[in-house]
């Protein structure tokens, strides 16, 4: 059975955050004065740390020092709300989050009390929240810059390849055809599931190579962030645990918590994924869904191999939780690689793709491949939330796929990023850098100083300086970090100007 966004919930989300507003913009803090005997609290806005995850730390805190004993009852939600001038909202996630780790115990009729766990370790290190505040400034301001693709800094830490690799005859050429739409076409939204030619092409394609797929399995979308959100929205109920990598792909965790649900990391390092530690937090929060990107993982550029692969559908079958894999970098991959969708046959896997790698990130033209039935919900969600995506988008994506010329193009590119990795790994180790793995093809590679007690926003805002984009550690990973860490795009990863930078920072 589907559960698919509450749409109370999100009115009541909306109408609470007024409330919130009316809190001036300028205050750094909000201190609880409860006329309980409750300990007070202080959050602060000006963190990138959730509100929730602030109020998770701070009960957790109070409960190790003994400050809420066991048995303590904690406020209503209400009160809770009231006191922290936060929405109701805020307080039932932040509460769920504390029953899931085994620090609140809820009574029917009764409300929320404190329980006698054993206490995990704290899910925000205080550390961390004196450095998310200056963290988060340097975030804030590499975003736009990172997305855009019009400034004029080295973009090292961008997700996407220049533009004079790839074949220009080939996308403009298709550009100019798309725009031959019949007028008619122009009348009306466009198929709801999107370009019917383009997803036959592209279940064709998918039956030939991977697994076998018919075009109403198909459901197209502004790119593959477009896909996840839908599958969230149709899947998730505020509350629910959702895995992702750990590290893994930077906007997933802030769309997870956007939609009040709870992520949890699985650690992610060159060995592939820890199937223990995934097996331990599936008996303890129960996931709806987890997130993996199964081939050339981003940010390390690895692949799950295949035993790895079929231990995972294991457990998703053993604890009944969702498989999205993300598998927008297949085609870049050297040699074939493991597919969750193919070993599972889409019974409890989604696939998610994209063509920005290959053609285009303008183009905003992903996919998403899953059972009849799913997809059937997934449309609705789609419907609501948007309507159609552009037909004129798909019929440029599928007259440049269609172009004998573009598997020529594909094999060009591969040969490129061969050699781009072999001159940015040259330069990461002349510069005394640390691979967190080594990759296995595509456009990542991840390096850091181990010995470092440098933060990773620090050498960051020294690179913006200089004239450099680099993406941190802080993008990619949920949990502090022992040492600072960067994503390299090895198509700018031996330039002069970044080695020069590399070379020059001090970093003891």
């Amino acid at each position: 059975m589907y559960q698919p966004s509450n749409n109370e919930s999100v009115r009541q989300v909306k109408s609470e955050k007024n409330m919130e507003a009316l809190n001036d913009a300028g205050n750094e803090e909000i201190t609880i004065d409860s006329a309980t005997d409750w300990p007070q609290l202080t959050l602060t806005r000006r963190c990138q740390a959730s509100l929730v995850d602030q109020i998770v730390h701070e009960v957790t805190h109070l409960v190790r020092q003994n400050q809420l004993p066991t048995g303590s009852k904690m406020p209503s939600v209400r009160q809770f709300a009231k006191c922290n001038a936060v929405s109701t909202f805020t307080v039932v996630e932040s509460y769920e989050r504390l029953i899931t780790l085994g620090l609140l115990s809820s009574r029917r009729g009764s409300g929320y009390f404190v329980t006698k766990p054993n206490i995990p370790p704290l899910p925000l290190q205080q550390a961390e929240m004196t450095t998310t505040v200056a963290t988060s400034t340097i975030l804030d301001a590499l975003s736009p810059d990172l997305y855009s693709g019009v400034s004029t800094a080295l973009p090292v830490g961008s997700g996407w390849l220049p533009p004079e690799w790839y074949g220009d005859d080939i996308l403009l050429d298709a550009l100019k055809q798309s725009m031959r739409i019949p007028t008619q076409r122009l009348r009306g939204y466009g198929n709801p599931l999107g370009f019917p030619s383009l997803r036959q092409h592209m279940a064709s394609q998918l039956s030939q190579d991977l697994f076998s797929v018919d075009a109403e399995q198909i459901l197209l979308t502004n790119g593959a962030t477009h896909g996840f959100d839908l599958i969230l929205r149709t899947l998730c109920k505020p509350g629910d645990c959702v895995f992702v990598e750990n590290p893994g792909y930077s906007n997933l965790l802030s769309l997870i918590r956007h939609h009040g649900c709870i992520p949890i990391g699985i650690r992610r390092d060159e060995n592939g994924l820890d199937v223990e530690g995934l097996l331990e937090q599936a008996v303890l929060h129960q996931p709806k869904i987890m997130f993996v990107n199964t081939v050339l993982q981003n940010p390390l550029g690895t692949s799950l191999s295949q035993s790895h692969s079929h231990r995972l559908l294991a457990l998703a079958e053993q604890f009944d939780f969702w498989l999205v894999e993300d598998d927008i970098y297949r085609e870049l991959c050297p040699r074939p690689e493991p597919s969750l969708a193919a070993m599972d046959g889409l019974r409890r896997v989604i696939r998610v793709g994209s063509f920005s790698k290959t053609l285009s990130p303008t183009l905003r033209v992903g996919s998403i491949c899953a059972s009849h039935s799913l997809i059937g919900e997934l449309l609705r969600i789609k419907m609501l939330a948007g309507l159609t995506t552009s037909e004129i988008n798909e019929r440029a994506v599928l007259h440049a796929i269609s172009s004998r010329l573009y598997r020529r193009m594909i094999e060009k590119l591969k040969r490129q990023l061969d050699t781009a990795r072999n001159n940015t790994l040259s330069v990461l180790h002349d510069v005394g850098m640390t691979l967190l793995a080594e990759p296995r093809g595509g456009m990542f590679v991840s390096a850091g100083w181990r010995q470092s007690q440098r933060h990773a926003s620090d050498i960051t805002r020294q690179a913006l300086k200089a004239g450099i984009i680099l993406a941190p550690n802080d993008f990619f990973s949920s949990e502090p970090q022992s040492y600072p860490w960067f994503r390299f795009n090895i198509a700018y990863g031996d330039s002069t100007q970044l080695r020069q930078f590399l070379g020059g920072i001090e970093h003891g």
